[in-house]
C-alpha cells in the first residue's frame, strides 16, 4: 500500500529503510535544541524543497503525538500507510526519546515568557463613598507585583473590584490546569 500525499510522514516512502532511524533520531536532536540533519546527507533522496517539508513533517508529527500523549495504537493508526520498516523505526524513536521531546516542548512553552513573579503583596480596602455616591461600601483589592523581566525587577500595582478579582482567580486556575496537564 503506497502512502498518500497528506497522510503523516508520507514523504518518508522515498527513504531507504536503513537510513530511517538515523534521520528520525537526528530530527529529534533538532527538536531538542541540538543540530538537525543536513540536506547534503539526503540530497540523493529529496530535492531541497522536499527536504524542508520532510523535516517539518517529522518534527510536527513527533511534537503532536508527544504533546497530545497519544497511545501506541493511535500512533500506529496514523502510520498504517507507511511500510513496516518506517513504522517500526518511528515507534522505536518515540519509545526511546519521548521524555526528551516532552522536555523540549515544555522548554518551548517556558521560553514564551521570560517574566517571573518575584514577590507580591495585597491590601483589602473598603471604599465607603465616592464623589458621585454618598454611601458606596465597595471592597477593593490593591495587588502589588514585583516582576523580574530580563534581569530587571519591575513593580506593578493593580486595583480590582470583587468581580475583577474573581475573573483573575478564574484565569489563574485555568492556567494552572493547563500547566498540570503538561506535566
Amino acid at each position: 500500500m503506497e502512502p498518500e500525499e497528506g497522510t503523516p510522514l508520507w514523504r518518508l516512502q522515498k527513504l531507504p529503510a536503513e537510513l530511517g532511524l538515523q534521520l528520525l533520531h537526528k530530527t529529534i536532536d533538532g527538536i531538542c535544541g541540538r543540530t538537525y540533519p543536513v540536506y547534503q546527507d539526503y540530497q540523493s533522496i529529496w530535492d531541497s524543497t522536499e527536504w524542508i517539508h520532510v523535516l517539518e513533517d517529522i518534527a510536527r508529527f513527533f511534537k503532536a503525538v508527544v504533546g497530545k500523549n497519544l497511545s501506541d495504537e493511535e500512533i500506529s493508526q496514523q502510520l498504517n500507510q507507511l511500510n513496516s520498516f518506517h513504522q517500526e523505526a518511528i515507534m522505536k524513536c518515540l519509545k526511546s526519546r519521548k521524555d526528551e521531546i516532552r522536555k523540549a516542548l515544555l522548554e518551548e512553552i517556558v521560553d514564551i515568557s521570560s517574566a517571573q513573579l518575584q514577590d507580591f503583596d495585597w491590601q483589602l480596602k473598603l471604599a465607603l463613598s465616592s464623589d458621585k455616591i454618598a454611601t458606596l461600601q465597595m471592597p477593593l483589592l490593591n495587588l502589588h507585583l514585583d516582576v523580574k523581566e530580563n534581569g530587571e525587577v519591575k513593580p506593578y500595582s493593580v486595583e480590582m473590584s470583587k468581580e475583577e478579582l474573581q475573573n483573575l482567580i478564574n484565569s489563574l486556575e485555568a492556567a494552572n490546569k493547563v500547566v498540570l496537564q503538561l506535566k
